[in-house]
């Protein structure tokens, strides 16, 4: 009976300081910023975070205000992935197929097949595809494997480069300079290019 009255004291103390290790890291874990799921469903109306791509579009009860939800998916290390055509488009990115009647895409129902360029010499978008900074449009062709255009692009990083032989809408990247053009039927929808040469 000593022994047990003995430990009663430290059995309570150590109790306490239990439940203030936990308390405490409760309110670390409330102040802590969330970190975003690598997928996650959102509502229509709200902000898709910069980086991540809409994979599939469908109605909901659980958003009152548009009926409809999306799931969403970040795009950081990720090479290829398959989205719905109103997915805003990563940084860096480009769409390299479009195809009608996508079922996982309500409102549009077209889907993309969008590509990360890092790493990349050559790519091959849609012509309606943004194309990444440092790149240009080096021909064009048409194409089956873009729905809405018919059009493809042959696009080149030339950051390592100083001169290069472009269509003539093609994007010209900063410090870049036209030095001559001449006939060519290597860009649909155009009938020259240009040569351009770094500053």
């Amino acid at each position: 009976m000593k022994t047990l009255r003995n430990r009663v004291p430290h059995l309570v103390a150590f109790a306490l300081l239990l439940l203030g290790m936990m308390t405490g890291a409760t309110a670390q874990a409330q102040a802590a910023p969330q970190q975003v799921t690598a997928s996650r469903t959102i509502c229509s109306n709200e902000p898709v975070p910069t980086g991540w791509v809409i994979t599939h579009s469908s109605g909901s009860r659980n958003c009152p205000s548009t009926r409809v939800e999306y799931s969403i998916s970040d795009s950081s290390g990720q090479t290829y992935f398959d989205v719905c055509s109103f997915s805003p488009i990563p940084a860096g990115w480009a769409v390299t197929g479009s195809y009608s009647g996508s079922r996982t895409c309500a409102g549009s129902g077209v889907d993309y097949t969008i590509r990360n360029t890092a790493g990349l010499t050559t790519a091959w978008p849609c012509s309606f595809s943004p194309i990444p900074t440092g790149w240009v449009v080096t021909s064009a062709r048409s194409s089956t494997t873009c729905a809405g255009s018919g059009v493809e692009y042959t696009i080149e990083n030339i950051t390592n480069k100083t001169s290069a032989v472009v269509c003539s809408y093609s994007p010209r990247p900063a410090g870049w300079v036209v030095t001559g053009s001449s006939n060519s039927n290597v860009c649909v929808g155009t009938s020259y290019v240009l040569s351009i040469s770094r500053t």
